[in-house]
């Protein structure tokens, strides 16, 4: 087991140089440092000395990957790429174009985030699972089709009928719920149940269907069968065969929801107003800033692989085949 993590994280170091190299290279083939300091200055006309000014501030008067006016390791460490991406592998993230302190503003985001995506992800799989279970045990009858037919309906709708949908029916006329905004502490759940229901209801009707096919694969298997002749009731063989050997296919479409939990919800918390790792994302693509992009990008490939990892490792909890020589 010590010799596969230790595989996995060596191979994950590779990775993420690799996608720390292509989000750098794509961020400055789109704006060079010269865009950027216009778009942060905020004016028409703005001199060269003022952009000049503003690079060397910010650490943008370097070259890009080599510093050819360096010696030694400073042809390397003297660069653009050493000092705003390179570092994150030790923890810095540096500062936003604002000056604001990227570690922190991921601390406090992060708490507004979980506070969403947790209940979302643990409530959105019970109800999936016990829904598609519910289908598989009824199949081939008039509740099996009709609720592949919402689940259809369900899926073919986007998420932003139900966010616009729900704020106008419970916020603005039902009043029931603010539309938008965030509080800290016990008032914190009045601002979060909308966004939570919301994303429980969107997510039904693909997730319960892609589930309904699981459970229908393992159902027609042999072993389905033999535990059938064995006398076991179809409440018995579902619970106690069909949900455990189905739960490999499960967990592998969960991981990647983890990323999810951390880096928040772009669309959820930008039209609930929401101050999570989703909104601080959206706002700075909008701003052009690139010390935050990176950082959320790195982090989330972060989780990306640790669930990767997390996941290999829960195989052997249901699946006893699955064993790391």
């Amino acid at each position: 087991m010590f010799a596969y993590l230790l595989r996995r994280l060596l191979y994950a170091i590779p990775i993420l140089i690799g996608v720390n190299l292509i989000t750098f290279a794509l961020f400055f083939i789109v704006n060079t440092p010269d865009d950027m300091a216009r778009m942060q200055l905020g004016v028409k006309r703005v001199t060269p000395e003022a952009i000049g000014q503003w690079k060397a501030e910010r650490g943008y008067d370097q070259p890009l990957f080599v510093n050819t006016r360096a010696t030694g390791i400073g042809v390397l460490s003297e660069t653009i790429f050493f000092a705003k991406s390179a570092r994150m592998f030790a923890g810095d993230f540096g500062r936003a174009e604002d000056g604001r302190d990227i570690t922190r503003e991921i601390r406090l985001r992060m708490v507004p985030s979980l506070a969403i995506a947790v209940p979302t992800f643990t409530l959105g799989l019970f109800v999936t699972v016990s829904c598609a279970l519910l289908l598989a045990f009824f199949r081939a009858t008039r509740l099996d089709f009709w609720g592949v037919v919402l689940c259809v309906a369900m899926m073919s709708i986007s998420g932003l009928f139900y966010i616009i949908g729900g704020q106008y029916l419970i916020s603005k006329l039902w009043r029931l719920v603010p539309i938008s905004g965030f509080s800290a502490g016990l008032d914190a759940w009045k601002f979060l149940i909308l966004p939570v229901a919301i994303g429980l209801v969107s997510g039904i009707g693909s997730s319960t269907r892609w589930y309904r096919t699981i459970f229908l694969e393992e159902i027609g298997k042999d072993y389905v069968r033999t535990a059938r002749a064995k006398g076991l009731s179809e409440i018995d063989v579902l619970f106690r065969h069909v949900l455990k050997n189905a739960m490999i296919p499960i967990l592998t479409g969960v991981v990647a929801v983890i990323p999810l939990l951390f880096m928040g919800s772009l669309l959820t918390e930008s039209f609930f107003g929401i101050p999570g790792l989703g909104s601080y994302t959206i706002d700075a693509i909008q701003a052009q800033d690139f010390a935050v992009v990176r950082s959320m990008v790195f982090i989330g490939s972060v989780l990306y692989i640790a669930g990767l990892i997390l996941t290999d490792i829960s195989y052997t909890l249901v699946d006893p085949r699955v064993r790391f020589e």
